[in-house]
């Protein structure tokens, strides 16, 4: 069992190869093993260490303090060994043995570097980063399958979860808000399979946005003012083109007297308000039963006085309850969904709609949707890397069976630059939408026709 002080923590010691080391400690701390003896040592390390510390034990401690008791372990089992470390490669090796004790193993640097945002290991030994919107490889790696198991089952563990060959497929919730995806043997051939997508420590604001070219200042002018006249918005993108990112901004705008129903599947929005109820749905347990789905929880968000609902994803039936919302005097209401454009944005709606409600003829849902969802937003992650807004386009209404849209805002591409990032703007179409009556009622409309560059009319 390990004893410590809880006194003041002490910084955790940096990782080899972030550490500029003056000319004259070169000779210091230079290595004095090579890679094979050293992974030959850190098994043993771990062997007698997990002999002397329980784990249990050690999960309750600061993170710091274990990795500074690791690190007098290792010390003084490498001079029982006769075995020459260097300072850094003890701290090096405690912090690896920590992150094996209580972290995510291999993976524990990378939730720490905020230029990551998805970390994705196929098999103990292939493991990729997301790094400023391009995939690449790393050099980590697990042991073996049962090691990746054995972090795939802490996660689960943390949260309430099984995760094992009966049950081989979890969502999480990491405990910084990360939301983390596992699947294992017999789903997966490779030894199993833990994707995470990261999520900023700060909420980026459509300003922060607007200097990371993912929108334009009009643009985010025109998304501010949405927001402030209570305009239902569905953000539509493919996976991982930063839907729930841009949710976030908008949400931003929302007044603060507002009373704010959130539902999700994994918590991952983080609204500013002061009146916000965040609501998440349920898995079944082990024997099968007490699962909460998202209808449930939008419906039983009707009944809680909300001013506006927020579902983070409609990817089913609760899309008919949304829209329903919607319909009934929750203007301002918000959503995400998977979709390549904001027409089938509409498809999908449309046929998740079906799902909750076969015997409604199509020209009816259709009606639904064009009466409630005033704006769609379409965001796509482009070949540089850069997630932007590629279209807004305003529901008008219905021209027959048909569901008319009109394009506000698109991005125009305009060619690539030789360092492979795209060129293009943002362009308004200069058409006079039909929510500038609403846009009026808030003081705002002079403001929605210079975001669009309309002149007085």
């Amino acid at each position: 069992m390990i004893t410590t002080g809880f006194g003041r923590r002490a910084p955790a010691p940096q990782r080899p190869g972030l550490v500029l080391i003056p000319d004259d400690a070169a000779e210091f701390l230079a290595p004095v093993v090579d890679l094979a003896s050293l992974s030959e040592l850190k098994e043993r390390i771990r062997t007698v260490l997990l002999s002397r510390i329980d784990p249990t034990v050690a999960g309750r401690i600061p993170r710091a303090a274990l990795r500074r008791e690791i690190a007098k372990l290792v010390n003084e089992i490498a001079t029982e060994d006769r075995v020459q470390l260097n300072k850094l490669e003890e701290m090096a090796l405690a912090a690896d043995l920590s992150d094996d004790m209580v972290g995510l193993g291999p993976l524990e640097p990378f939730i720490d570097d905020e230029d990551i945002t998805d970390i994705l290991a196929n098999g103990p030994f292939d493991i990729y980063v997301e790094r400023n919107g391009k995939l690449e490889k790393t050099a980590a790696r697990f042991r073996d399958a049962q090691h990746l198991a054995s972090i795939a089952q802490r996660i689960a563990t943390a949260i309430g979860r099984r995760i094992d060959e009966a049950s081989p497929m979890v969502d999480a919730r990491l405990a910084d808000g990360s939301r983390v995806n596992i699947v294992l043997p017999p789903l997966v051939l490779n030894g199993g399979s833990i994707s995470i997508r990261k999520f900023p420590k700060q909420s980026l604001t459509l300003d922060m946005m607007v200097r990371q070219q993912n929108l334009s200042a009009e643009v985010a002018r025109l998304l501010e003012i949405a927001a402030r006249s209570r305009l239902n918005i569905l953000i539509s993108g493919g996976t991982g083109s930063g839907k729930t990112t841009l949710l976030n901004a908008v949400s931003q705008h929302i007044d603060c007297d507002e009373r704010v129903i959130t539902v999700e599947d994994a918590v991952e929005l983080r609204l500013q308000q002061p009146h916000v109820v965040q609501m998440e749905t349920r898995p079944p347990n082990i024997e099968g039963v007490g699962q909460v789905a998202q209808r449930e929880l939008v419906r039983n968000a009707l009944r809680m006085r909300p001013d506006r609902i927020i579902v983070g994803e409609v990817r089913g039936a609760e899309a008919f309850d949304m829209l329903q919302a919607m319909n009934t005097g929750h203007d301002g209401s918000m959503s995400t969904v998977h979709a390549n454009s904001p027409r089938d944005a509409l498809y999908r709606v449309e046929n998740m709609v079906m799902m909750a409600n076969l015997s409604l003829p199509l020209k009816a849902i259709r009606m639904q949707i064009a009466s409630a969802v005033n704006l769609i937003v379409h965001v796509e992650r482009m070949r540089d890397g850069i997630r932007r807004v590629q279209s807004i386009a305003e529901v008008a209404g219905m021209e027959g069976e048909i569901i008319t849209t009109r394009e506000l805002f698109g991005f125009q591409h305009r060619g690539e630059r030789l360092a492979g990032g795209i060129q293009g703007s943002f362009e308004s179409n200069r058409m006079r939408p039909d929510f500038i009556v609403r846009a009026a009622r808030f003081g705002l409309e002079r403001d929605l026709l210079d975001a669009l560059g309309i002149g007085e009319t």
